[in-house]
């Protein structure tokens, strides 16, 4: 792609992780971009630059020993947490998660605190999980840009569904983006 990512305030490139002579590629995980097409409006298309948080493939690094900490740790350049091999692995499936989200069997919820989610159920060593994918939309600088906050295993019981081109709608029209509905 011709375009540049230069004032996308987000990681961009993501550093491997070492653990035991082991390289974890998070390269995965880097800024790209992604063209959703509205095939009930008009076939309209809009696409997004895409970035990922540390939380794909970290997790909170309490309970762990200062030594445990040494080993697993990996910091950007907001935050420090602790490497998790599963959120890892699972994290391998986000690029194409992410693709998907304009589909119609995709489903997007409301998240919380104006965030958003896509829940997968993903095949992960013969079990299957739920695989909560939280993210947010927004303009930055004349473009659109779609940030992977966190995606964890975590079964979600109770969600308010909302149609991911309803949200981009509202972004595309500059009106604020739909909230769950209070009951």
């Amino acid at each position: 792609m011709t375009e540049n990512f230069n004032t996308v305030e987000e990681v961009l490139s993501w550093r491997s992780f070492s653990l035991d002579d082991q390289v974890y590629d998070l390269s995965h995980l880097n800024a790209h971009f992604v063209e959703y097409t509205d095939e009930e409006n008009q076939g309209n298309k809009i696409k997004f630059i895409v970035t990922y948080g540390l939380h794909c493939f970290t997790k909170d690094s309490k309970g762990f020993s200062n030594e445990e900490l040494s080993l697993y740790i990996y910091s950007s350049s907001k935050e420090t947490r602790a490497f998790d091999s599963e959120r890892y692995e699972l994290s391998k499936h986000l690029p194409k998660i992410i693709e998907s989200i304009g589909n119609k069997s995709t489903l997007v919820c409301h998240a919380g605190h104006g965030n958003y989610a896509i829940i997968r159920v993903i095949d992960l060593r013969g079990n299957a999980i739920d695989y909560f994918v939280v993210f947010k939309l927004f303009r930055e600088i004349k473009r659109f840009r779609l940030h992977v906050m966190s995606a964890y295993p975590c079964k979600k019981e109770k969600i308010q569904k909302v149609g991911f081109f309803k949200i981009v709608k509202k972004l595309l029209e500059g009106k604020n983006l739909p909230l769950p509905s209070q009951k």
